[in-house]
């Protein structure tokens, strides 16, 4: 399995995680379905991703390489854990701000993308990354003007969720030309 299979199936798990969290703040008849259209966008890419799926380019006969992910995706992810727990420690027993916690947790995963982008190489990274950072400072203001919880859980965890999932749709990067 190749980094790019695996970057899909930990971002549709996240989008998938962003989701079902958030939509626990809707009612029931949003955000049931909410949910279910979540859980069949992320196995319905596990299936058109699958080696030998629909978006394998036909002349790429033999599977890509196993590739770890590399010290830099590690130290990413580290600097990621640091944030949110800073956050987190800040946000709930210092300011006492819990519905803002979503928007913090949005902005740092949207942040480390830009990280992942230099170390994997994936420029459709930083896109993705200031839109989910964008979505999280939006669910931050929103929850100091008091803002109500469904609303910033639609803006904050819910379209980072499906900001996620639709990533994972992208059709594969081209490979690089011979020589380039």
């Amino acid at each position: 399995m190749n980094k790019e299979r695996v970057g899909r199936i930990i971002g549709g798990s996240f989008g998938v995680v962003f989701v079902q969290i958030s939509a626990g703040q809707l009612p029931t008849a949003v955000g049931a379905p909410l949910r279910l259209l979540a859980i069949a966008a992320f196995v319905g890419m596990l299936v058109v991703q699958r080696p030998g799926g629909t978006t394998r380019p036909a002349d790429e006969a033999a599977p890509a390489p196993r590739v770890g992910f590399g010290r830099r995706y590690w130290y990413v992810v580290a600097a990621e854990v640091v944030a949110l727990l800073a956050g987190l420690v800040l946000i709930n027993p210092v300011l006492h701000a819990p519905d803002a916690t979503v928007g913090w947790i949005a902005f740092v995963v949207g942040v480390h993308f830009f990280g992942l982008a230099a170390a994997w190489q994936l420029p459709s990274l930083r896109t993705l990354g200031a839109a989910m950072a964008a979505c999280g400072l939006v669910g931050m203001v929103l929850a100091c003007f008091g803002t109500p919880a469904a609303v910033i859980a639609v803006v904050a965890g819910t379209a980072p969720g499906a900001l996620l999932l639709a990533w994972t749709w992208r059709p594969r990067a081209a490979a690089p030309a011979a020589g380039a």
